[in-house]
């Protein structure tokens, strides 16, 4: 046997090992070919690739397609805000480990959306935002910011349990109802947990503002929605105006560097009550 021949035989063997090891994913062709083309740019910086998804379609509930037997779901054509900021954080965190390959993308995604990194039924994936940066944390992924006072002058006392108030709006729920206590407990423990975060009023251009919220954080808007904690995710970008957002826009319905500053959005939203801040870890 020529050694092109062994070459070729030890690179298969190789990928079909690789794809074996891979949680069940739900991909097409074109995710895998963009992953792997945006991560051997060799770019480390957040914004570099949360840019790369400007113009994206806003679409929701794409994670839904196996209501009966939950896998990851990966669609990088159409993104929701919580879809966009956890693809963008995946291929931050290889990128700065060295990763290029999609098995690997994969892997870290599957990590940060399921509990303990395990796929099972639909509760094992992490549904309330304060839960993901819990475990990211706790992984090492990522760390919540809720320092200097000022500008981290209030406190968020989570109360959550809309899924459990609401299950006819998610299909899992509504189809197996016996999810709902092991959902319920999700809830309960998450309630009651504080975190500080950064008041609307104090969402301004200041040198203590651009101190504490870096190009690339995670923007985390705080509701006072019942039953819920977090209502929007994007990742902050410092222009000369002010601190803005890039996002998943249902408003827009595509990813959009919005225009209007950071504190203009919030004043115009509903319920907003301020920011929490997650900065993605340097090397993990």
């Amino acid at each position: 046997m020529n050694n092109r021949l062994v070459s070729l035989l030890v690179a298969v063997v190789a990928c079909l090992t690789a794809t074996a090891q891979m949680p069940r994913c739900h991909y097409k062709a074109q995710d895998s070919i963009l992953i792997e083309k945006l991560l051997a740019t060799g770019k480390t910086d957040v914004l570099h690739y949360a840019r790369q998804f400007l113009g994206k379609p806003y679409v929701a509930h794409t994670l839904e397609l196996y209501p009966d037997d939950e896998r990851l779901v990966l669609n990088t054509g159409e993104l929701d805000c919580t879809t966009y900021v956890d693809v963008v954080a995946a291929l931050t965190l290889c990128a700065r480990r060295g990763e290029t390959s999609f098995v690997q993308f994969v892997r870290q995604l599957h990590q940060q959306r399921y509990w303990d990194g395990r796929c099972a039924d639909y509760t094992s994936r992490i549904h309330y935002f304060s839960d993901w940066i819990r475990d990211n944390s706790r992984l090492g992924y990522a760390s919540e910011v809720q320092q200097p006072n000022p500008p981290f002058t209030a406190v968020q006392t989570v109360k959550v349990d809309y899924m459990t108030r609401h299950p006819q709006s998610y299909v899992a729920l509504s189809r197996h109802p016996e999810l709902l206590p092991t959902i319920k407990k999700q809830e309960q423990d998450l309630t009651g947990r504080k975190f500080r975060y950064i008041p609307t009023d104090q969402v301004v251009d200041s040198k203590a503002m651009r101190e504490a919220v870096h190009d690339g954080d995670i923007i985390c808007i705080v509701t006072s929605a019942d039953g819920l904690d977090i209502a929007h995710l994007g990742i902050a970008v410092w222009h000369a105006d002010g601190l803005h957002m890039i996002d998943a826009s249902s408003l827009h319905k595509k990813v959009v560097e919005e225009d209007m500053t950071m504190r203009q959005y919030l004043e115009r939203r509903k319920n907003a009550l301020g920011i929490r801040i997650v900065r993605l870890s340097e090397r993990k």
